[in-house]
C-alpha cells in the first residue's frame, strides 16, 4: 500500500474517532446552518482538524482543500501536493442519527487525483483506492457491477438545496430516471453513494452541484474499479464544475444519453 494512503487512512480513522464519540450524544452538537439546508456542527469541525493535524505532520508541505477551512494559504496551481477533504459527508444524516455518512480524503498530485479514501464509521467499511493499482473494500478488490441495461439497474442520486428552478430540474431528472430503472434511492453522502457504484452496490450515480471534497475520493474509486466518470454531457471535467455522472461503462452510456439535456 502506498505510504500516503496508509497516511490518509490513519487520518479518516482519526476522524471517526471524533465523530463516533458525538453520535452518543447528538443533543451536545453544536450546529450552524451555513445556508438553507446547508448545515456545519462542531464535529464536522473538529474531524476536519483531526484529519489536517495527522496530514500535515507527515507532509508538513502539503496543501489542503477542505469543506470547512476551504484552501490553505500555499494551494495554487503550482502545489505538487493537495489533499481534498470533507471530513463529514452526510452531516444533515449525522445530526438527526441516520446511519449514512462518510469521512472523504483524496490526494491531488498537480491536479490529478491519485489517491483515495472513503470510510464509513458506522459500518466500519474503508474504501480505498490509489491511481493504477485498484479499488479496495476492507483490502478485498472491488468493481463495478457487469450490468448492462439502465432497465435493470438501482441508481442513487442526491439535491443541493439552491432555488426553486434547481429543485425543479431534480424532479425532472428522478422522474426521468426513476421510470427507467429498477429505482432510484437519495442516501444523502454522495462520498458513499460513489463507493458504493464502485464496490457493485449501485448500478450508478448522478448529481448536480457538488463540491471537489464531494467527489474527488470517490471518482477514483470509480474509475479504478473499472467504472466511467464525466460530467452529464459525458466530459470529464466533472471535479470543479460539479454535475457528475458515475456508473459501470453500459449504465453510464446510457445515463449520459437520458440526462445529456441537462448537461
Amino acid at each position: 500500500m502506498h505510504p500516503m494512503l496508509n497516511t490518509a487512512i490513519k487520518a479518516a480513522r482519526r476522524a471517526a474517532a471524533v465523530i463516533n464519540r458525538a453520535s452518543f450524544d447528538l443533543d451536545r452538537v453544536t450546529v450552524t446552518e451555513k445556508q438553507h439546508n446547508d448545515f456545519v456542527t462542531d464535529v464536522d469541525q473538529a474531524a476536519e482538524q483531526a484529519i489536517i493535524e495527522v496530514l500535515s505532520k507527515a507532509y508538513p508541505d502539503h496543501a489542503f482543500l477542505a469543506e470547512e477551512s476551504g484552501a490553505s494559504k500555499n494551494a495554487n496551481d503550482e502545489t505538487e501536493f493537495t489533499w481534498i477533504i470533507d471530513p463529514l459527508d452526510g452531516t444533515t444524516n449525522f445530526m438527526h442519527g441516520f446511519p449514512q455518512y462518510s469521512i472523504s480524503i483524496a490526494l491531488a498530485q498537480r491536479g490529478v487525483i491519485t489517491q483515495a479514501v472513503i470510510y464509513d464509521p458506522v459500518r466500519n467499511d474503508l474504501f480505498t483506492a490509489t491511481k493504477g493499482a485498484g479499488a479496495y473494500l476492507n483490502d478485498k478488490r472491488i468493481r463495478v457491477t457487469k450490468l448492462d441495461r439502465i432497465a435493470n439497474a438501482l441508481l442513487s442520486t442526491g439535491y443541493v438545496a439552491g432555488s426553486p428552478r434547481a429543485l425543479a430540474e431534480y424532479l425532472k431528472m428522478y422522474g426521468i430516471m426513476a421510470e427507467r430503472c429498477h429505482g432510484v434511492r437519495r442516501p444523502g453522502s454522495a462520498a458513499l453513494d460513489l463507493a458504493y457504484v464502485a464496490a457493485g452496490r449501485l448500478d450508478g450515480f448522478y448529481e448536480k452541484g457538488l463540491k471537489p471534497w464531494d467527489i474527488a475520493a470517490g471518482a477514483l474509486m470509480v474509475t479504478e474499479s473499472g467504472g466511467i466518470v464525466g460530467e452529464f454531457s459525458g466530459e470529464s471535467d466533472y471535479l470543479y464544475k460539479g454535475d457528475i455522472i458515475a456508473a459501470s461503462p453500459k449504465i453510464f452510456g446510457q445515463m449520459v444519453g437520458l440526462l445529456g439535456e441537462f448537461a
